[in-house]
């Protein structure tokens, strides 16, 4: 009996010293248990050089997880499984989640750098004094075309889009509030519209378009534009950049009726659990030089004013990117809707992709 115990006694001790070993290997390299960040991102939506640079700066080891839309995210978040210390939602849902309780208020004497932020970008109605968020990316939703597929055809207007020489050559995001908002826009009505009879006019019209729409697509968008095999696509401004960036020939219109114009922000999510270092690496994202390189690689518009000089001069003064503040005022950020409104854009939006088929 006394050699059982001895025995159990000896790999007790065996086990304490192995932890204690893997727990110095791992102090020995910066990192630790409590010393992890868990960020929740959109896809492809930050330089991971900057990840490895503040790990080295830090010490703090990061584990990044994307997501591809603000719905998934804020249900995984509601679920608990993962314990985010930050996630990047758009600004309809920041409103939702501080309003639900999912979100917890930032120390601003933890992020001097947020001076960098643009003013006109910080204390809008979604976060008011950014009690819980802070301003990522911004941009637009517009069309992206190629004039040497339509005889040199120009587009400016939404309504453009129902050129019937344009049959088989639109290519439409997957989502509802975007499709949606463009059916709005075109008829002159607010991309926030909540009344159903305007709701109901906007999806007619759109049943309209259905002989110009090639498909209602994701990512694949990118691809197929840059290939040419379609003309035409409702897109995001950051989207539109990468694709003229590979493709001279494509152009990118926020039309003159009004367009979306939307923000990410960076916030830090109730079930966080290294709140310090969620501080740390929103402080550092908001460094002049690394919001720099992050829209370079990004290519989405910052509202980090302090990083603007050290970006070319052509990328900063291209108004189709940074709009004029004529445009600027035409446009529009998404409302958080509420559930009964927002279930019956979902369903209009269905039923217009019903409608296709």
């Amino acid at each position: 009996m006394k050699k059982l115990v001895r025995f159990f006694v000896l790999i007790v001790l065996m086990s304490a010293a192995l932890l204690f070993t893997i727990t110095k290997m791992n102090e020995s390299q910066g990192f630790s248990s409590g010393n992890t960040l868990t960020i929740y991102n959109w896809g492809d939506y930050i330089n991971s050089d900057l990840i490895d640079r503040f790990e080295e700066e830090t010490g703090v080891k990061v584990i990044y997880e994307t997501f591809d839309s603000n719905e998934a995210m804020k249900t995984k978040i509601e679920q608990g499984g993962t314990t985010y210390d930050i996630a990047v939602p758009s600004e309809y849902m920041i409103d939702k989640m501080r309003k639900e309780d999912l979100l917890i208020p930032l120390d601003h004497s933890k992020l001097p750098n947020l001076k960098n932020i643009d003013e006109r970008f910080m204390d809008l109605p979604f976060d008011p004094k950014n009690k819980y968020s802070v301003p990522y990316f911004w941009g637009t939703v517009g069309i992206v075309y190629n004039p040497t597929m339509l005889d040199g055809k120009e587009i400016t207007s939404w309504n453009d889009l129902w050129d019937e020489d344009l049959r088989n050559e639109i290519l439409l995001i997957d989502g509802a509030r975007e499709v949606m908002g463009m059916g709005l826009n075109s008829l002159g009505y607010s991309l926030n519209d909540t009344d159903p009879e305007h709701l109901l006019e906007a999806k007619e019209k759109l049943n309209a378009l259905t002989p110009n729409i090639k498909a209602i697509v994701g990512d694949e968008s990118r691809m197929l534009l840059e290939n040419q095999e379609a003309a035409i696509g409702l897109v995001w401004s950051g989207v539109a950049s990468e694709l003229m960036y590979e493709n001279e020939d494509l152009e990118y219109v926020v039309p003159e009726e009004g367009s979306n114009l939307w923000f990410d922000n960076m916030v830090i999510p109730k079930t966080a659990k290294n709140v310090e270092a969620a501080h740390q690496f929103i402080n550092f994202m908001l460094d002049a030089e690394v919001a720099a390189e992050n829209t370079e690689y990004v290519s989405y518009s910052t509202p980090n004013k302090a990083a603007l000089p050290l970006l070319p001069e052509e990328l900063v003064n291209d108004e189709r990117f940074y709009p004029s503040p004529e445009l600027t005022e035409k446009l529009e950020v998404y409302e958080n809707l509420g559930v009964k409104n927002l279930a019956y854009y979902n369903e209009l939006f269905l039923e217009f992709k019903m409608h296709r088929k």
